[in-house]
This record gives structure tokens, C-alpha cells and sequence, in this order.
């Protein structure tokens, strides 16, 4: 009986929650499709059901994207219809009717060196060269200093993902690269942002003028690579799909080194998103494939929900393996108001802070400059124009060498926080700020002597418990890892208010990592479904020892007490990782892996 009664508990759970996600979904017209038999039979099977084929979907072999004019563009339920039979034809391995996905823009909203440049707004550029007199700031990110070593960025091409970028501006017309850009919302060449009267579509071309706005042109400002090339693709001005992000994802992946968002779910303290499976396949797809095989370089703002309590180990976008979540802190190395805190953050930049510190200074729509770029969205940009640098410096470097070089080379610096510490690998490293202030000159110059690490090994480990003892696959060489990079912890979690839960991993070594503190405005009874947490602090460790997850339920408010709680007891461990020793120079160096905990339900009863 009591194991009835769990299905069928178990049943109406799952009910609920279906009808209360169909309640807040937006279906739209657009569908992304699998055909194994080509273009031809794309055409042809979207003639047969009264679509429009608008191509593949990206760098995604078989996927093809289709569009119906005469289905609903925007609405709560799915359309039936003819069209609806493309999922039962033998033809299609796989269809699917696309939901529009909240996306929001990441700047915060209102509430003496012998480089001598003309541009007007050089001298407000307090976060490049912070070292004059009248500075606040007290350390800098060397980034004259990489400038003086002769690189600037040429020959790399950066992509902002974006609302689109104003490509005739006069400090990026001369960097603008045609090849690198493209607009997903109006499916052509031409990037431009819509203009409207309240310039909202100015966030890519802020970005933009970031990395790298031309220096010496007597306008503006100077961008950090200011002799890269660079583009944009015009993606948030419409209905976000999982399409419109794999195709943005995939633009032209050898072509384009390295790709800077600074936009992701609501940051509302509440959410609970990430990509859906085209956008996942992308990301795959890009550092497997991207860069003639060294892998696309993606990086990502870590995000404005502070004041919400938000934590970005929500966001699926920062959370991921393959992207670099950067962080902000004020000219005084203070936490941003804005600033969430999460263990999968890799480095900092600085940016805007109170009403009284100083904001970025960038490139402005209609071709003008502003001095109020803000949040998370400034950092982004930052890191991929020292990126840019750094891959000057190095052409070969992979992506995975990208993370490995910010680990070593960003600095705690005086940037402020009470939880500093040092893991068992010597890397200093907070929830705030990952491994610290980015540090252009020490990336370039150990880019220059940067040899590649090896590739990474997969081992996987699994046991009923809420502690997990690897061995880190010692009996299996072509598997084994020794040194890790990332830790990865897949939960499903019932609970009846999501927002009570605080989840921490503790490594073999005792480095605790907080995967998810408390969200206060996290109401939802939804729990997390085969969630990613992600943290890069064991980075450097061992793998091999006694993995701990620990869970704590703090209740806010009254519950039900006769509601039924599902915890977990069950986890999996995968760790990728390279098992050798490696010598660099000066600098002895342990790699690699990546732990993935995969923790099922069991039943338990909570009070």
C-alpha cells in the first residue's frame, strides 16, 4: 500500500507540475526539426506539412529550422492542425514547437603611463590605467601593461551575442567584420540594432566598443583588444527561443574565436533556467568543433539578481562547463549591489558599483559615447577582449587552456570578501569574485609559453549514498583522473518551496563549495529536475577521496506538514581529467577533471 501510495503521489506531482508550467509557456510558429536525409528532405518535408524551411539550425548537422505562417505567432497553447503530423512521419527523428525564453541584458539598471591616446573619454577610462593620482581604484588589470608587450588583439575575432551592434559607429566601423555577424531576428547580414526612442536596443553596441573600439581615432574611448575584429549578432530583439540561441551559438564557429554574452534568465531571484537541448548541443558542438578543433571560447556575465538574493548556480548559462562566468566589483574592490554569488564564477572585472562610484565608459547608439555602462554586462566584454590578448599572444591555446590560464593569473587583489580561501592546489578563490581581479599582462605572458594541456579522461562512479568514495578511476588508465577542473552535481530535488534549500559539496581535500544558498523570493514547489550545480573550487585538487553533499532545509514560512518530501541519497561521480603530471617552465602544473554528482530521490519525510 505505502508504495502505491508513492506512485501515485508521485503522479500528482508531476501532473501539478505540468499544469502549472503549460500556464506561463509561450508557444510560437517557429519549430526545430531532425532529418537525417538532408536538405532536399527538409524542403520536402516541410512543403508536405505547409512550413517554410529557413534552413539549418546553426553548426547542428540534421536540424533544420521551420517556420508556419499560418499558426499562431505567439500563443499559450499548442496549435493543432496538419502541420502537427510532421512529428509522426518516419522521416523525422525529432520535432519541436519552440517556447519563447526570457532573456534579459545584464547592466544594472538605476534605482601615468608614456600611452598617450587621443580619444576624448581616455582619461575617464579609470579602469585601464587606475594608477594616476586622482584614482580610486588601488590595483589595476595590467591591461597597458599587455598593451606595452605589443599585443592588441590582432587577428582575433570576437562576436558579441546581443541585441545587435552599430556596425557604422566610428570607433567599430574599422573593426567591424561582416563575417563575424549576423541577425537571427530578421534572418539576414545586418546586425543594426532597431532603433526606437528610448535607444533600448543599445546593449550589444556598449559591449562592442568594450573589446574593441578603435584607439586613436579621436573619438570615444579605447577598446581593450582595440585591433581585434569584431561583430555581432543580433539575437534579443524578439522571441528567444532554443533556435534563436543555437543558431547564434553556432554562427560561423571557425571562423569566430571568441563569443561574449552578457544576458541570461530573469535575474529575479525566483528563476530556475538554462539552455534548452539545441543551445546544449551548441555549446558541444562549439568547443569540440570551434577554432578548427581548439574550441569556441565562450564567455559569460555572471548576472544582476543580487538584490533579488538571486545565485547564479540558477542559471544554466554560467553554470556550464563551457563557459567563462565572469564576476564585477566596484573601482574600491567592493561587492556590487547587483552582484550574485555562485562557485562556478571564474575571474572579475571591475564595473559600475553605488550611485557615487564611477560607471564604463563605451561606445553609445547613434553613434555617440556614454559614461553609464553598467553590471555584470561591463565584465563579459572585459574578459573576451583580455582573451584576445591572450590568444594574440598564442594562437593554439584551447579552450580549456583559456580557464586554466584565468586561474592562474587572476589575483585576489584588494578586492573584498569574507570568504577567501585557499583550496588544497594553493588557488585562492571566493563565491564572489572565482579566483580573483583579471590580470592582462600575466595572461599574455604566460599565453606566449603556454603549452596545451592534454585531453581529458572520463570516469564515472556511483553509489546510493549522500557521500561518494572515488577512486578516480585508478584501475582504468585511459579513464583515470587524477587533477580536477570543474565539479558538477546533477540533483532532482521535491520540495515544497525551492527557495529554503542550501546545498555546499565538500571535496576529499575539505573545500567546501556553496552550490545554492536560500532565495527568499523562490516560492516555487517545482524543486530542481536533473539540475547542473557547477564549482571551480577544487580546481587543482585530487580527485581521488570521499565526495560530501550536504543539504539544508531552513523553512521561511509555514508548509503543509503533510506534504511529502522527496531528498536524495543517490550520486553519481564523472570525472573528466588528465591523470599525468605537467611541467610548464617556472610553474608545476596538475590538471584536470570534472566531477559530475548525479543525486536521485528517495523518500524522505521532512518537517
Amino acid at each position: 500500500i505505502g508504495c502505491n501510495m508513492r506512485l501515485l503521489l508521485g503522479f500528482v506531482l508531476s501532473t501539478f507540475w505540468l499544469w502549472e508550467a503549460s500556464l506561463s509557456r509561450v508557444y510560437t510558429n517557429h519549430w526545430a526539426v531532425r532529418i537525417p536525409g538532408g536538405p532536399s528532405e527538409a524542403d520536402n518535408l516541410a512543403s508536405k506539412y505547409g512550413f517554410t524551411n529557413l534552413g539549418q539550425i546553426g553548426g547542428l548537422e540534421h536540424h533544420y529550422h521551420f517556420h508556419h505562417s499560418r499558426v499562431v505567432r505567439r500563443s499559450t497553447f499548442v496549435t493543432r492542425g496538419t502541420h502537427s503530423f510532421i512529428h509522426m512521419d518516419p522521416k523525422v527523428d525529432w520535432a519541436q514547437q519552440q517556447l519563447v525564453k526570457t532573456r534579459v541584458k545584464r547592466h544594472a539598471r538605476s534605482d601615468p603611463s608614456y600611452i598617450h591616446l587621443n580619444d576624448p573619454k581616455w582619461s575617464n577610462m579609470w579602469y585601464i590605467h587606475c594608477s594616476d593620482k586622482n584614482s580610486r581604484c588601488r590595483s589595476e588589470m595590467n591591461i597597458l601593461a599587455a598593451w606595452q608587450r605589443g599585443y592588441t588583439g590582432r587577428n582575433v575575432v570576437v562576436t558579441i551575442l546581443d541585441d545587435g551592434i552599430e556596425r557604422n559607429h566610428p570607433d567599430l566601423v574599422q573593426n567591424y567584420d561582416q563575417l563575424a555577424s549576423y541577425d537571427v531576428n530578421g534572418n539576414d547580414y545586418d546586425p543594426t540594432p532597431r532603433y526606437d526612442f528610448s535607444n533600448e536596443n543599445k546593449h550589444g553596441t556598449r559591449c562592442a566598443g568594450e573589446v574593441a573600439a578603435v584607439a586613436n581615432n579621436s573619438h570615444c574611448i579605447v577598446g581593450i583588444a582595440y585591433n581585434a575584429r569584431i561583430g555581432g549578432v543580433r539575437m534579443l530583439d524578439g522571441d528567444v527561443t532554443d533556435v534563436v540561441e543555437a543558431k547564434s551559438l553556432g554562427i560561423r564557429p571557425d571562423y569566430i574565436d571568441i563569443y561574449s554574452a552578457s544576458w541570461g534568465p530573469d535575474d529575479d531571484g525566483k528563476t530556475v533556467d538554462g539552455p534548452g537541448p539545441l543551445a546544449k548541443q551548441a555549446f558541444e558542438l562549439g568547443i569540440k568543433k570551434g577554432r578548427k578543433g581548439l574550441g569556441s571560447i565562450f564567455v559569460w556575465a555572471s548576472g544582476n539578481g543580487g538584490r533579488q538574493g538571486d545565485h547564479c548556480s540558477c542559471d544554466g548559462y554560467t553554470n556550464s562547463i563551457y563557459t567563462i562566468s565572469v564576476s564585477s566589483t566596484t573601482e574600491n574592490g567592493n561587492k556590487p549591489w547587483y552582484l550574485e554569488v555562485c562557485s562556478s564564477t571564474l575571474a572579475t572585472t571591475y564595473s559600475s558599483g553605488e550611485f557615487y562610484d564611477r560607471k564604463i565608459v563605451t561606445t553609445d547608439l547613434r553613434q555617440r559615447c556614454t559614461e553609464g555602462h553598467t553590471g555584470t554586462s561591463v565584465s563579459a566584454p572585459m574578459v573576451a577582449g583580455v582573451i584576445a590578448l591572450a590568444l594574440e599572444a598564442n594562437p593554439l591555446i584551447s579552450w580549456r587552456d583559456v580557464q586554466h590560464l584565468l586561474v592562474k593569473t587572476s589575483r585576489q587583489a584588494h578586492l573584498k570578501a569574507n570568504d577567501w580561501k585557499t583550496n588544497a592546489a594553493g588557488h585562492k578563490v571566493s563565491h564572489l569574485y572565482g579566483f580573483g581581479l583579471v590580470d592582462a599582462e600575466a595572461m599574455v605572458v604566460e599565453a606566449k609559453k603556454w603549452r596545451t594541456v592534454p585531453p581529458q579522461h572520463t570516469c564515472t562512479d556511483q553509489k546510493l549514498n549522500a557521500s561518494i568514495s572515488s577512486s578516480g578511476c585508478r584501475d582504468q588508465p585511459d579513464q583515470q583522473v587524477v587533477f580536477l577542473e570543474h565539479v558538477v552535481v546533477r540533483v532532482l530535488i521535491v520540495h515544497p518551496r525551492r527557495g529554503d534549500l542550501e546545498i555546499s559539496l565538500v571535496s576529499p581535500s575539505g573545500t567546501r563549495s556553496q552550490l545554492l544558498a536560500q532565495r527568499l523570493f523562490d516560492n516555487s514547489n517545482e524543486g530542481f529536475r536533473n539540475w547542473e550545480f557547477m564549482t571551480v573550487h577544487c580546481w587543482g585538487e585530487r580527485a581521488e577521496g570521499t565526495w560530501t553533499l550536504e543539504i539544508s532545509d531552513s523553512p521561511s514560512q509555514l508548509r503543509n506538514p503533510e506534504v511529502l518530501v522527496s531528498w536524495l541519497s543517490y550520486f553519481t561521480v564523472d570525472l573528466d581529467g588528465q591523470f599525468s603530471h605537467i611541467f610548464y617552465t617556472d610553474f608545476f602544473f596538475c590538471l584536470f577533471g570534472i566531477v559530475c554528482v548525479h543525486v536521485l530521490a528517495s523518500t524522505m519525510l521532512l518537517c
